[in-house]
């Protein structure tokens, strides 16, 4: 399926959980912070900005925020929340699609690179975000890392969460450097709702080289938004690229 189709008005729908899962104050709340600080006093890009979770609270602190999407009807619920002056939003894709002005940070939150299916568009998305950069910018981004490490010989699937009425797994391509995640969500019925959502995995070595690629340094990395220490045993990453000063 084409990532237009995967995100449509059903998924629109069902994206926000206020208070819950992403949208709670412990995981939302850490990540405003990080971005308004590297923002600065300049302006900010999201990068498939969805439903505004993370693009609402940072304009809501006095950053100036506009965002590129892909898919209409996530537009149409961000725009529940905050009208185009507030938050303008550039419809097309993150690879190629290029919006108005210049920005201090350029950000892609929650794995939402690994959107992209090939090698070749993820290195066209840090094209994309430096050509958008002024001279000593940041590009953040915050992505999992691929539990390979948890698939025995002749497995191709991982179980990465499991608790009452949920369930998240991934079968691996790893010929390919494919991914499908699956969530299954259910209740006391014997009926089940699956969203599945493809991905490119990327390992933190080969975003460092495609950052290169794009005239980037890695500035820094962390296992989460608080600034914890990143190790062989983190799940994820947000790293922090930037274009050397003029």
């Amino acid at each position: 399926m084409q990532q237009e189709e995967i995100w449509d008005s059903d998924a629109a729908q069902r994206y926000d959980t206020p208070g819950t899962g992403m949208f709670a104050p412990e995981v939302l709340g850490p990540t405003v912070d990080r971005l308004a600080q590297l923002a600065g006093d300049g302006a900010a890009l999201e990068f498939a900005v969805g439903t505004g979770r993370v693009a609402v609270p940072l304009a809501a602190r006095g950053v100036p925020v506009t965002g590129i999407e892909l898919s209409l009807p996530m537009v149409q619920q961000l725009r529940t929340k905050a009208d185009e002056a507030t938050i303008p939003v550039i419809v097309g894709d993150m690879a190629t699609t290029t919006a108005p002005g210049e920005y201090s940070l350029v950000y892609l939150v929650f794995n939402t690179i690994s959107n992209l299916l090939t090698q070749e568009e993820q290195v066209q998305c840090f094209r994309n975000a430096a050509r958008h950069l002024t001279p000593g910018g940041r590009f953040v981004i915050e992505l999992w890392v691929p539990e390979l490490r948890k698939l025995p010989p002749g497995q191709t699937a991982t179980v990465w969460q499991s608790e009452p009425g949920y369930i998240g797994l991934d079968t691996y391509d790893v010929l390919r450097q494919h991914v499908v995640s699956h969530h299954f969500r259910f209740d006391d019925t014997q009926q089940a709702r699956l969203f599945r959502s493809p991905h490119r995995y990327i390992w933190p070595a080969e975003l460092d080289l495609m950052a290169q690629l794009a005239g980037f340094e890695l500035e820094s990395r962390h296992a989460d938004w608080s600034g914890a220490e990143f190790t062989a045993e983190s799940r994820s990453h947000v790293s922090v690229y930037r274009i050397p000063p003029a």
